[in-house]
This record gives C-alpha cells, sequence and structure tokens, in this order.
C-alpha cells in the first residue's frame, strides 16, 4: 500500500534523516526505528576503505543495538528509488513501513508492507 501522508512517528524520522544529512553535507541521511521504539540515525559512509549508503549505516547500527526488525525506514536522498542492495536490507528485517523523501522533506515515496 502507497499513500502520501505520514504519522507523527514517522515525520520525526523525516526531520531526524533531514538533519544529520545537512549537519554532515552527505549525499544521504537516513532514520530508522526498530520493534522497541529506538531510533538510529546516520548518512553516507564515503571512506577509502568504506562505503556504506546511509541507510546502510542506520540498519548496521540498529542491528548492533539488538534490533531484529524495523517498524520504519526513512531515506532523506535526490536518488528517484533505493538501489537493490538498500532494498534486501529493508526486507531482511522486515520493515513494515519505507519512506524515501527529497531533500526538502517532501515524501516521494510511502511504503507500507
Amino acid at each position: 500500500m502507497s499513500d502520501t501522508t505520514l504519522g507523527a512517528e514517522d515525520t520525526k524520522l523525516v526531520t531526524l534523516a533531514r538533519a544529520s544529512r545537512a549537519r554532515n553535507s552527505a549525499a544521504e541521511g537516513a532514520a530508522v526505528r526498530d520493534e522497541t521504539g529506538r531510533t538510529y540515525v546516520a548518512t553516507t559512509v564515503s571512506l577509502p576503505s568504506l562505503k556504506l549508503s546511509a541507510l546502510q549505516a542506520a540498519v548496521a547500527a540498529a542491528v548492533s543495538g539488538e534490533a531484529t526488525a524495523l517498524e520504519a525506514a526513512v531515506v532523506v536522498t535526490a536518488a528517484p528509488e533505493l538501489d537493490g542492495t538498500d532494498r534486501a536490507v529493508l526486507d531482511d528485517l522486515k520493515t513494515a513501513t519505507v519512506v524515501i523523501a527529497a531533500p526538502d522533506g517532501v515524501p516521494a515515496s510511502i511504503v507500507r508492507r
């Protein structure tokens, strides 16, 4: 199911992802909420020896914090859609809501599974 409205908790994730992206001048910002309500935020990692999308970095932090599922994931990006690896990561954690938002925070895509 896809629609254009976000609840308060998902709107907070958009705000966190946008702020992190802006603060770090990163290509992408991401925020995820796990099954217990904990939130993890990250930006794109681009080092000579390590490359992670913002979503991959946020999910890595969540899994390190013992998350086994995600209630929601938000990616703030100029890209029109997530790549295959990011989609697979979301599938691994049975993510219920996935939001892709433009840099201005306007949702381009909201998918509830």
